[in-house]
């Protein structure tokens, strides 16, 4: 029995690591899989989100707008995972508004800071203290992993 050897001596037909993930990506495997990590991704923020600005008694009507597109985000990825018009659609204009709102909450968090006593000159005690200032961002990583799905190709 011989054995075929590809390139630099590994076995042909065997992806290990990252060749499974490219071929998935080439092949069109990826964007389903990524539309439904896209759902799931929006709801645990939103619930997460829901929970600190609950704590902030929601004190800025604009604290329910993440929120209210978490099931947003997730009702286009699930769309995304069943129907390719949805994730060439859906997904993509959801998950833009997912990016942009997770920038403005950057803002209104830098805002929510420097309105602290002591503002950036007391950075430590008032980062650690006032609105979370990386969280926001956090929220559009998800966004962004829905426009990536938008992107990529789909399986026939």
């Amino acid at each position: 029995m011989t054995v075929r050897r590809a390139r630099h001596g590994a076995v042909a037909g065997t992806e290990h690591g990252i060749d499974w993930m490219v071929r998935n990506v080439q092949t069109g495997h990826f964007e389903r899989s990524l539309s439904a990590l896209t759902a799931v991704g929006a709801l645990v923020t939103a619930a997460e989100i829901y929970f600190e600005h609950d704590s902030a008694s929601f004190g800025n009507k604009m604290m329910w707008i993440p929120v209210a597109l978490g099931p947003a985000g997730a009702a286009a990825g699930v769309a995304g995972v069943i129907s390719r018009r949805m994730a060439k659609t859906a997904l993509p204009v959801a998950s833009a508004a997912i990016v942009a709102n997770g920038l403005q909450g950057t803002y209104l968090h830098v805002r929510g800071i420097a309105q602290k006593p002591g503002g950036w000159k007391n950075a430590r005690y008032n980062i650690e203290m006032g609105p979370p200032l990386l969280a926001p961002l956090l929220v559009t990583v998800v966004g962004g992993m829905g426009l990536l799905a938008a992107v990529l190709r789909r399986e026939k």
